[in-house]
């Protein structure tokens, strides 16, 4: 599709913030207003918009499809979003170590378990640490408080979380990405513990390295999401 429009700006409404093109509000992809929490969100959408060429490339509308989820998916069936994000709390990653007489196990329990530990403390719960792959269910008291903090979050807060959920397989590190002192990088690390193990310990495969890095990607810009949200 060849650019239809001149300007691009972001105006304040009552509910948020939306961008105009030309001076005509966005929609989303099932046809509602595109409205944001915040300005910060709303520029970065107007970025994508402005910095497109002569051609739209859809695939440079990365904020703008999380977006477009936020209100078009999550916000009219949040219980299948809390749902979705309970299941990586149910298999967080990390609490799946290798068994205790292994140098892996020591490498996980230094990295996994102070963010662990820690998110129990802040969310006042309790995780079943496990050794092996044989699932083991998390406290139900655990599931249940989890499910109250996740509802008491925003639409946009909720896609963003799922994003960097899906991608670490861990609710756990989702969270901790909300964090304002959030380290991102050493948070997709730890996510990414065993691959960077087997990596160390074998060698780099071409094809995994590229996997990697389109996923790296994917998370940091879930991550800011995150944070432009909470701007």
């Amino acid at each position: 599709m060849k650019r239809f429009y001149r300007e691009v700006t972001v105006e304040q409404l009552e509910r948020g913030f939306a961008v105009r093109l030309d001076g005509r509000h966005i929609k989303t992809a099932a046809g509602v207003p595109q409205i944001v929490p915040s300005r910060a969100l709303a520029a970065a959408l107007a970025a994508e918009w402005d910095e497109q060429g002569e051609d739209l490339d859809p695939g440079r509308f990365h904020f703008r499809d999380l977006a477009d989820y936020a209100i078009d998916i999550v916000g009219p069936d949040r219980g299948t979003a809390l749902n979705k994000l309970l299941a990586f709390a149910e298999t967080d990653t990390l609490c799946y170590r290798a068994d205790p007489e292994e140098a892996l196990y020591r490498r996980q329990l230094e990295v996994w378990e102070p963010l662990l530990a820690a998110f129990e403390s802040a969310e006042n719960v309790r995780f079943e640490r496990v050794s092996g792959i044989i699932h083991r269910s998390q406290p139900p008291q655990t599931l249940a408080a989890l499910r109250a903090r996740l509802a008491a979050l925003d639409n946009f807060t909720l896609a963003g979380l799922q994003t960097c959920a899906s991608l670490a397989a861990s609710l756990c590190i989702a969270m901790a990405v909300l964090q304002p002192d959030a380290e991102v990088e050493a948070l997709w690390n730890a996510a990414n513990l065993e691959e960077l193990w087997q990596a160390e310990l074998w060698g780099h495969d071409a094809e995994a390295q590229t996997r990697l890095a389109l996923r790296t990607l994917e998370f940091r810009r879930g991550a800011e999401f995150l944070r432009l949200v909470s701007n």
